[in-house]
């Protein structure tokens, strides 16, 4: 799945647009490299995601195209 996408779907970010922007300002970083919105996520990997000045780190626990608001927040596990 896209990072923008997944984004999106797991309720990190709001809006599908904003994830793009996101990702093409270098905010998104993907196992430490700095991605576009078009990179591929799977599981397992780690998504580091600035706003502003604090960083939020999760790891990608599940890949799916179709989430309720509920489930959402098992797509990933936050990291300290």
């Amino acid at each position: 799945m896209r990072i923008d996408k997944y984004l999106k779907n797991s309720r990190l970010i709001k809006r599908r647009t904003i994830a793009n922007e996101a990702c093409d300002n270098g905010k998104v970083k993907v196992n430490g490299k700095v991605i576009k919105a078009s990179a591929e996520v799977k599981i397992g990997d780690v998504i580091a995601i600035e706003f502003g000045s604090r960083v939020t780190k999760v790891c990608v626990t599940d890949v799916s195209e179709h989430v309720t608001k509920e489930s959402s927040k098992e797509m990933y596990k936050a990291i300290e």
